[in-house]
């Protein structure tokens, strides 16, 4: 499973996911066929990189994390670090 309902479509695309409901769930997940690598690799390959991974009884799970570089160009992001807020939006 690579992904669920709420998914980048581009993203579930280029991992040639398939989307699919199974009976009794009342959401969709993304799947594919591919070995866990070559998933791992198309990931690496798209900007994620592996944070962490575990197993669960026979399955295992893997945590991954995109750097969003999504800042406006011209723009400064100011961040109280204690409240993790925009600077403009605590009290003066």
């Amino acid at each position: 499973m690579v992904g669920d309902e709420h998914s980048d479509l581009a993203l579930m695309n280029y991992l040639g996911a398939t989307k699919r409901n199974m009976l009794g769930n009342h959401f969709w997940e993304y799947y594919v066929n591919d070995a866990p690598r070559i998933v791992l690799d198309k990931l690496e390959n798209y900007g994620y990189r592996v944070v962490s991974m575990t197993g669960v009884g026979q399955t295992l799970v893997w945590c991954l994390h995109k750097e969003d570089n999504k800042v406006p160009s011209g723009q400064d992001i100011n961040v109280d670090p204690v409240k993790l807020q925009p600077r403009s939006e605590l009290p003066q």
